[in-house]
């Protein structure tokens, strides 16, 4: 529950009213999760340099699923993440709440940067708040829109950020009620010659 609730005080799981055209996108209400097809599967695929605090998870997957693994037998949603350092259960969700693949991934991205950089966990939450729900564009590709936000360009921090003044944030959606079929973190090289990050979930 530690990821859902700290992505919840910050407002990072809200609606608000002044969200941009992108963020709203983003933040479509997918709620309730039937998954009556079984447990949703995305792959997972992350890069980046190996330094003290910060292992890149390689290659795995995470899946959504619903539960009843409840004191009072109601249905709940669960992640499961799958790497080969990592196999671990995250949740519970609210089977009608925000995106639990979302808010993963989110929260890996600030985990990360925080990890890579020594910068604030809650500066960058904030930061990536603000962009989420105040800026982006929107692409079309073929069937589907990438809402594209850069959370840190000019930061008045940048020069404090190794190199992550340069991340890049996209989404590919479908219809919003569906699951956002692509998420893509990546910078460009980080500093001191450091390979860049990249982490990447694509919806089977």
């Amino acid at each position: 529950m530690k990821i859902l609730r700290s992505l919840v005080l910050i407002g990072l799981l809200a609606s608000p009213l002044w969200a941009g055209e992108a963020g709203d996108l983003v933040f479509a209400d997918r709620g309730p999760w039937d998954l009556p097809q079984g447990p949703l599967v995305w792959t997972l695929h992350q890069t980046g340099p190996q330094t003290q605090g910060f292992a890149p998870l390689g290659e795995g997957r995470i899946s959504l699923a619903r539960s009843t693994q409840t004191a009072d037998g109601q249905a709940v949603l669960e992640l499961t993440e799958e790497t080969p350092g990592v196999q671990r259960r995250i949740g519970p969700f609210p089977v009608s709440g925000g995106d639990p693949a979302l808010t993963f991934f989110l929260e890996t991205i600030t985990r990360d940067m925080a990890a890579l950089t020594g910068g604030s966990p809650f500066y960058i939450r904030n930061r990536l708040k603000d962009a989420l729900f105040r800026g982006g564009e929107l692409r079309p590709e073929g069937d589907a829109t990438t809402a594209v936000f850069a959370p840190f360009k000019d930061d008045k921090n940048s020069g404090r950020m190794a190199g992550f003044d340069t991340l890049e944030l996209r989404f590919t959606l479908d219809d919003p009620k569906r699951p956002i079929r692509r998420m893509l973190a990546e910078t460009g090289p980080l500093a001191g010659g450091r390979p860049a990050y990249h982490s990447e979930m694509v919806l089977k």
